[in-house]
Protein backbone atom coordinates (compact mmCIF):
# COMPACT_ATOMS: atom_id res chain seq x y z
CA UNK A 1 0.00 0.00 0.00
CA UNK A 2 1.46 2.98 -1.11
CA UNK A 3 1.25 6.56 0.81
CA UNK A 4 -1.00 8.80 -0.58
CA UNK A 5 0.67 12.16 -1.38
CA UNK A 6 1.31 15.21 0.79
CA UNK A 7 -1.29 18.13 0.67
CA UNK A 8 1.42 20.43 0.63
CA UNK A 9 5.21 19.69 -0.21
CA UNK A 10 8.01 22.03 0.16
CA UNK A 11 11.29 21.77 -1.28
CA UNK A 12 14.38 23.68 -0.54
CA UNK A 13 12.49 26.78 -0.08
CA UNK A 14 14.66 29.73 0.36
CA UNK A 15 13.38 34.01 0.19
CA UNK A 16 16.62 36.93 0.10
CA UNK A 17 15.04 40.13 0.71
CA UNK A 18 18.49 42.25 -0.81
CA UNK A 19 21.46 40.60 1.57
CA UNK A 20 19.01 39.06 4.19
CA UNK A 21 18.17 35.43 4.11
CA UNK A 22 14.47 34.81 5.64
CA UNK A 23 13.75 31.37 4.74
CA UNK A 24 16.82 29.01 4.56
CA UNK A 25 16.74 26.17 2.02
CA UNK A 26 13.41 25.14 4.11
CA UNK A 27 11.80 21.41 3.20
CA UNK A 28 8.68 19.98 4.29
CA UNK A 29 5.71 17.54 3.73
CA UNK A 30 1.86 18.08 5.02
CA UNK A 31 0.33 15.08 5.27
CA UNK A 32 -3.67 15.12 4.21
CA UNK A 33 -5.93 16.62 6.60
CA UNK A 34 -3.14 17.17 9.17
CA UNK A 35 -2.32 20.00 11.40
CA UNK A 36 0.81 21.26 11.09
CA UNK A 37 2.11 23.80 13.07
CA UNK A 38 5.19 25.74 12.77
CA UNK A 39 6.56 27.72 15.61
CA UNK A 40 9.03 29.82 16.06
CA UNK A 41 10.15 33.30 17.88
CA UNK A 42 9.56 36.82 16.25
CA UNK A 43 12.07 37.43 13.39
CA UNK A 44 12.33 33.53 12.80
CA UNK A 45 10.84 33.54 9.03
CA UNK A 46 7.67 31.93 9.43
CA UNK A 47 5.55 34.68 8.58
CA UNK A 48 7.27 35.10 5.41
CA UNK A 49 7.20 31.37 4.76
CA UNK A 50 3.17 31.25 5.32
CA UNK A 51 3.18 33.65 2.51
CA UNK A 52 5.21 32.11 -0.16
CA UNK A 53 2.62 29.43 0.20
CA UNK A 54 -0.14 31.63 0.32
CA UNK A 55 1.56 33.30 -3.04
CA UNK A 56 1.81 36.51 -1.23
CA UNK A 57 5.62 36.73 -1.77
CA UNK A 58 6.93 34.29 -4.77
CA UNK A 59 10.79 32.26 -3.40
CA UNK A 60 13.71 33.12 -4.18
CA UNK A 61 14.70 29.42 -4.98
CA UNK A 62 13.07 26.09 -4.36
CA UNK A 63 9.35 24.46 -5.26
CA UNK A 64 6.57 24.84 -3.41
CA UNK A 65 3.84 22.02 -4.30
CA UNK A 66 -0.19 21.81 -3.62
CA UNK A 67 -1.72 18.21 -4.43
CA UNK A 68 1.04 17.75 -6.60
CA UNK A 69 1.00 20.97 -8.23
CA UNK A 70 3.86 22.97 -8.73
CA UNK A 71 2.29 26.90 -7.56
CA UNK A 72 5.66 28.85 -8.86
CA UNK A 73 4.34 31.36 -10.38
CA UNK A 74 0.75 30.71 -9.06
CA UNK A 75 -0.93 33.69 -8.18
CA UNK A 76 -2.91 33.95 -4.94
CA UNK A 77 -6.66 33.45 -6.07
CA UNK A 78 -5.44 30.51 -8.34
CA UNK A 79 -4.42 28.59 -5.46
CA UNK A 80 -6.05 26.05 -2.98
CA UNK A 81 -5.54 27.49 -0.19
CA UNK A 82 -7.32 30.16 2.72
CA UNK A 83 -6.07 32.18 5.15
CA UNK A 84 -7.18 33.54 8.45
CA UNK A 85 -5.11 36.68 9.78
CA UNK A 86 -4.48 37.44 13.08
CA UNK A 87 -6.90 40.09 13.06
CA UNK A 88 -9.57 38.44 10.99
CA UNK A 89 -10.19 41.14 8.85
CA UNK A 90 -13.91 40.68 8.64
CA UNK A 91 -15.90 43.25 7.08
CA UNK A 92 -17.52 45.39 9.62
CA UNK A 93 -20.26 47.09 7.32
CA UNK A 94 -21.42 42.99 6.14
CA UNK A 95 -23.47 40.68 8.10
CA UNK A 96 -22.03 37.71 8.76
CA UNK A 97 -23.95 35.62 6.08
CA UNK A 98 -22.45 38.39 3.33
CA UNK A 99 -18.92 37.88 5.21
CA UNK A 100 -19.06 34.09 4.72
CA UNK A 101 -20.08 34.25 1.26
CA UNK A 102 -17.58 36.63 -0.28
CA UNK A 103 -15.54 34.57 -1.57
CA UNK A 104 -18.11 32.44 -3.39
CA UNK A 105 -19.85 35.66 -5.21
CA UNK A 106 -15.82 36.97 -6.27
CA UNK A 107 -15.58 33.49 -7.71
CA UNK A 108 -18.97 34.33 -9.67
CA UNK A 109 -21.33 31.44 -7.92
CA UNK A 110 -25.30 32.23 -8.03
CA UNK A 111 -26.81 33.32 -5.06
CA UNK A 112 -29.31 30.56 -4.09
CA UNK A 113 -26.01 28.56 -3.86
CA UNK A 114 -24.40 31.04 -1.99
CA UNK A 115 -27.01 30.74 0.89
CA UNK A 116 -27.06 27.17 1.06
CA UNK A 117 -23.38 26.98 1.24
CA UNK A 118 -23.18 29.55 3.54
CA UNK A 119 -26.19 28.49 6.01
CA UNK A 120 -23.74 24.75 5.87
CA UNK A 121 -21.02 25.74 6.64
CA UNK A 122 -21.74 28.04 9.79
CA UNK A 123 -23.48 24.97 10.97
CA UNK A 124 -20.43 23.44 10.84
CA UNK A 125 -18.30 25.88 13.24
CA UNK A 126 -21.52 25.79 15.25
CA UNK A 127 -23.24 29.46 14.36
CA UNK A 128 -26.27 28.17 12.51
CA UNK A 129 -28.94 31.11 12.18
CA UNK A 130 -26.26 33.91 12.48
CA UNK A 131 -26.58 34.81 9.07
CA UNK A 132 -28.50 38.11 8.94
CA UNK A 133 -26.24 38.99 12.60
CA UNK A 134 -23.85 41.99 12.67
CA UNK A 135 -20.10 41.69 13.23
CA UNK A 136 -20.02 43.68 16.41
CA UNK A 137 -22.91 41.35 17.56
CA UNK A 138 -20.67 38.46 18.20
CA UNK A 139 -18.17 37.54 20.68
CA UNK A 140 -14.42 36.78 20.04
CA UNK A 141 -14.68 32.87 19.82
CA UNK A 142 -17.67 33.52 17.38
CA UNK A 143 -15.45 35.80 15.08
CA UNK A 144 -13.45 33.55 14.96
CA UNK A 145 -15.31 30.35 13.54
CA UNK A 146 -17.01 32.93 11.08
CA UNK A 147 -12.90 33.79 9.46
CA UNK A 148 -12.96 29.82 9.61
CA UNK A 149 -16.00 29.75 7.98
CA UNK A 150 -15.20 32.64 5.56
CA UNK A 151 -12.33 30.18 4.61
CA UNK A 152 -13.56 26.66 4.84
CA UNK A 153 -16.94 27.53 2.25
CA UNK A 154 -14.63 27.83 -0.53
CA UNK A 155 -13.96 24.13 0.18
CA UNK A 156 -9.41 24.86 -0.07
CA UNK A 157 -6.71 22.12 0.11
CA UNK A 158 -4.74 23.85 2.80
CA UNK A 159 -6.08 26.63 5.24
CA UNK A 160 -3.46 28.79 6.54
CA UNK A 161 -3.69 30.33 9.71
CA UNK A 162 -1.27 33.51 11.01
CA UNK A 163 -0.99 33.41 14.91
CA UNK A 164 -5.18 33.86 14.61
CA UNK A 165 -5.21 33.92 18.13
CA UNK A 166 -2.85 36.05 18.90
CA UNK A 167 -5.97 39.32 19.49
CA UNK A 168 -7.68 36.78 22.08
CA UNK A 169 -7.67 37.39 26.07
CA UNK A 170 -6.14 33.91 27.85
CA UNK A 171 -8.85 32.51 29.13
CA UNK A 172 -10.55 32.77 25.30
CA UNK A 173 -7.10 31.72 23.63
CA UNK A 174 -7.25 28.71 25.68
CA UNK A 175 -10.89 27.78 24.71
CA UNK A 176 -10.46 28.29 20.90
CA UNK A 177 -7.32 25.86 20.82
CA UNK A 178 -9.78 23.32 21.60
CA UNK A 179 -12.14 24.49 19.49
CA UNK A 180 -9.43 25.06 16.14
CA UNK A 181 -8.19 21.30 16.47
CA UNK A 182 -12.06 20.10 16.78
CA UNK A 183 -12.78 22.12 13.68
CA UNK A 184 -10.01 20.92 11.55
CA UNK A 185 -10.83 17.37 12.60
CA UNK A 186 -14.53 17.99 11.62
CA UNK A 187 -13.32 19.31 8.21
CA UNK A 188 -10.72 16.83 7.46
CA UNK A 189 -8.46 19.52 6.39
CA UNK A 190 -4.71 20.22 6.11
CA UNK A 191 -4.31 23.23 8.89
CA UNK A 192 -0.54 24.58 8.41
CA UNK A 193 -0.47 27.27 11.55
CA UNK A 194 2.19 30.31 12.31
CA UNK A 195 2.52 30.71 16.14
CA UNK A 196 4.82 31.67 18.78
CA UNK A 197 3.03 30.66 21.55
CA UNK A 198 4.75 26.91 22.31
CA UNK A 199 1.59 25.93 24.36
CA UNK A 200 -0.85 26.22 21.25
CA UNK A 201 1.38 24.48 19.07
CA UNK A 202 1.61 21.63 21.56
CA UNK A 203 -2.13 21.03 22.07
CA UNK A 204 -3.47 21.13 18.51
CA UNK A 205 -0.60 19.99 16.22
CA UNK A 206 -0.20 16.29 14.78
CA UNK A 207 3.27 17.88 13.76
CA UNK A 208 5.80 20.67 14.77
CA UNK A 209 8.21 22.28 12.84
CA UNK A 210 10.44 24.46 14.94
CA UNK A 211 12.03 27.39 13.07
CA UNK A 212 14.91 29.82 14.06
CA UNK A 213 17.02 31.77 11.73
CA UNK A 214 14.91 31.01 8.59
CA UNK A 215 15.23 27.58 9.31
CA UNK A 216 14.23 24.27 11.03
CA UNK A 217 16.12 22.81 13.64
CA UNK A 218 13.08 20.17 14.06
CA UNK A 219 10.24 18.69 12.70
CA UNK A 220 8.30 16.01 14.57
CA UNK A 221 5.39 15.34 17.43
CA UNK A 222 4.17 17.43 20.38
CA UNK A 223 6.02 14.24 22.25
CA UNK A 224 9.31 14.27 19.85
CA UNK A 225 9.33 18.14 20.24
CA UNK A 226 9.00 18.27 23.98
CA UNK A 227 10.87 15.29 25.41
CA UNK A 228 13.31 14.63 23.18
CA UNK A 229 14.75 18.30 21.33
CA UNK A 230 17.14 17.65 18.67
CA UNK A 231 18.99 21.13 19.27
CA UNK A 232 19.97 23.14 22.66
CA UNK A 233 17.57 26.13 20.71
CA UNK A 234 14.42 23.50 20.68
CA UNK A 235 15.39 22.55 24.65
CA UNK A 236 15.46 25.97 25.48
CA UNK A 237 12.57 27.42 23.51
CA UNK A 238 9.79 24.61 23.69
CA UNK A 239 8.77 24.36 27.37
CA UNK A 240 10.19 26.10 30.88
CA UNK A 241 13.58 24.40 31.13
CA UNK A 242 16.96 24.94 33.37
CA UNK A 243 19.98 25.63 31.63
CA UNK A 244 23.12 25.06 33.06
CA UNK A 245 27.06 25.91 31.13
CA UNK A 246 29.38 22.85 32.17
CA UNK A 247 32.64 21.17 30.38
CA UNK A 248 32.93 17.28 29.95
CA UNK A 249 34.91 16.27 32.82
CA UNK A 250 34.55 12.07 32.21
CA UNK A 251 33.26 9.95 29.38
CA UNK A 252 31.91 6.38 30.09
CA UNK A 253 29.84 5.42 27.06
CA UNK A 254 26.52 6.81 27.16
CA UNK A 255 27.20 8.74 30.58
CA UNK A 256 28.70 11.83 31.02
CA UNK A 257 30.24 13.40 34.16
CA UNK A 258 29.95 17.17 33.54
CA UNK A 259 31.35 19.89 35.66
CA UNK A 260 30.65 23.76 36.49
CA UNK A 261 32.79 26.57 36.66
CA UNK A 262 31.68 26.69 40.53
CA UNK A 263 33.04 23.03 40.75
CA UNK A 264 29.79 21.38 41.28
CA UNK A 265 29.65 18.02 39.48
CA UNK A 266 26.78 16.12 37.56
CA UNK A 267 25.92 12.77 35.41
CA UNK A 268 24.17 12.97 32.17
CA UNK A 269 23.20 10.20 30.52
CA UNK A 270 23.99 11.27 27.09
CA UNK A 271 23.97 8.90 23.84
CA UNK A 272 25.10 10.29 21.02
CA UNK A 273 26.25 13.58 20.92
CA UNK A 274 29.70 13.17 20.39
CA UNK A 275 31.01 15.13 23.30
CA UNK A 276 34.34 14.48 24.57
CA UNK A 277 36.80 15.36 27.76
CA UNK A 278 37.47 19.00 27.90
CA UNK A 279 34.64 20.43 25.34
CA UNK A 280 31.97 22.76 26.90
CA UNK A 281 28.50 21.78 26.81
CA UNK A 282 24.99 23.12 27.53
CA UNK A 283 22.40 20.97 29.93
CA UNK A 284 18.85 21.76 29.69
CA UNK A 285 16.68 20.02 32.50
CA UNK A 286 12.59 20.32 32.83
CA UNK A 287 11.42 21.65 36.50
CA UNK A 288 8.73 19.05 36.70
CA UNK A 289 11.94 16.22 36.14
CA UNK A 290 13.24 17.77 39.39
CA UNK A 291 12.71 16.05 42.98
CA UNK A 292 12.28 18.14 46.50
CA UNK A 293 13.69 16.25 49.43
CA UNK A 294 14.97 13.67 50.31
CA UNK A 295 14.88 10.27 48.84
CA UNK A 296 15.21 6.39 49.33
CA UNK A 297 19.02 5.10 49.66
CA UNK A 298 18.67 3.34 46.01
CA UNK A 299 17.64 6.37 44.21
CA UNK A 300 20.17 8.64 45.71
CA UNK A 301 23.03 6.09 44.59
CA UNK A 302 22.27 7.01 40.84
CA UNK A 303 20.38 10.28 41.55
CA UNK A 304 22.60 13.72 40.93
CA UNK A 305 21.40 15.18 44.47
CA UNK A 306 22.22 18.89 45.69
CA UNK A 307 21.24 20.53 48.59
CA UNK A 308 19.90 24.36 49.04
CA UNK A 309 17.84 27.08 50.38
CA UNK A 310 14.56 28.05 49.35
CA UNK A 311 14.82 31.49 47.26
CA UNK A 312 11.34 32.24 45.65
CA UNK A 313 8.14 30.19 45.92
CA UNK A 314 5.96 30.96 42.96
CA UNK A 315 2.11 29.90 43.48
CA UNK A 316 0.30 29.47 40.01
CA UNK A 317 -2.15 26.50 41.19
CA UNK A 318 -1.15 22.87 39.48
CA UNK A 319 1.62 25.31 37.52
CA UNK A 320 3.70 26.19 41.05
CA UNK A 321 7.05 26.58 41.12
CA UNK A 322 9.61 26.76 43.56
CA UNK A 323 13.24 28.39 43.07
CA UNK A 324 16.13 26.67 44.73
CA UNK A 325 19.72 28.12 45.20
CA UNK A 326 21.89 25.30 45.60
CA UNK A 327 25.58 25.11 47.35
CA UNK A 328 27.74 26.71 44.46
CA UNK A 329 24.85 29.52 44.24
CA UNK A 330 22.99 28.07 40.97
CA UNK A 331 19.60 29.05 40.86
CA UNK A 332 17.39 25.88 39.88
CA UNK A 333 13.62 25.97 38.74
CA UNK A 334 11.53 23.32 40.22
CA UNK A 335 8.04 21.98 39.60
CA UNK A 336 6.04 22.00 42.65
CA UNK A 337 4.14 18.88 43.52
CA UNK A 338 1.44 18.35 43.81
CA UNK A 339 0.85 16.04 46.91
CA UNK A 340 0.90 18.92 48.80
CA UNK A 341 4.04 18.06 51.04
CA UNK A 342 5.51 20.74 49.94
CA UNK A 343 2.69 23.73 50.48
CA UNK A 344 4.20 25.48 53.47
CA UNK A 345 8.18 25.97 52.11
CA UNK A 346 9.38 29.62 52.24
CA UNK A 347 12.25 31.37 51.02
CA UNK A 348 15.19 30.08 53.14
CA UNK A 349 13.63 26.82 54.10
CA UNK A 350 16.57 24.13 53.36
CA UNK A 351 15.86 21.86 51.14
CA UNK A 352 17.38 19.01 48.78
CA UNK A 353 17.14 18.13 45.13
CA UNK A 354 17.70 15.02 43.05
CA UNK A 355 17.05 14.40 39.33
CA UNK A 356 18.24 10.95 37.17
CA UNK A 357 20.82 11.24 34.34
CA UNK A 358 18.47 10.81 31.97
CA UNK A 359 16.09 13.32 32.56
CA UNK A 360 18.11 16.04 30.99
CA UNK A 361 19.34 16.87 27.85
CA UNK A 362 22.83 17.64 26.93
CA UNK A 363 24.38 19.94 23.68
CA UNK A 364 27.81 20.62 22.79
CA UNK A 365 28.15 24.32 22.65
CA UNK A 366 27.51 26.52 19.71
CA UNK A 367 27.68 29.95 18.47
CA UNK A 368 23.82 29.98 17.62
CA UNK A 369 22.91 29.31 20.99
Amino acid sequence: MTESQPDLECRDLTKDFDAFRAVDHVSFDVPQGSFFSILGPSGCGKTTLLRMIAGFQSPTSGDLRIKGKSMIGVPPNKRPVSMVFQHLALFPTMNIGDNVGFGLRQRGVGKAEIKTRVEQVLERVGLPHVSERRVDQLSGGQKQRVAIARCMVLEPDVLLLDEPLGALDLKLREHMKIELKSLQHAFNTTFVYITHDQSEALVMSDNIAVMNKGWFEQIGSPHEIYHHPDTAFVAGFVGDANKIDAKVTEVNGAMLTLATETGSEMKVEAAGTGLSVGQPAQVFLRPEAIALGASDAAAESTANISHGTVETVFFNGANSTVTVKDGAGHLVKVAMPQTGDFATLRKGDAISTRWLPKQARCYAVSGDV
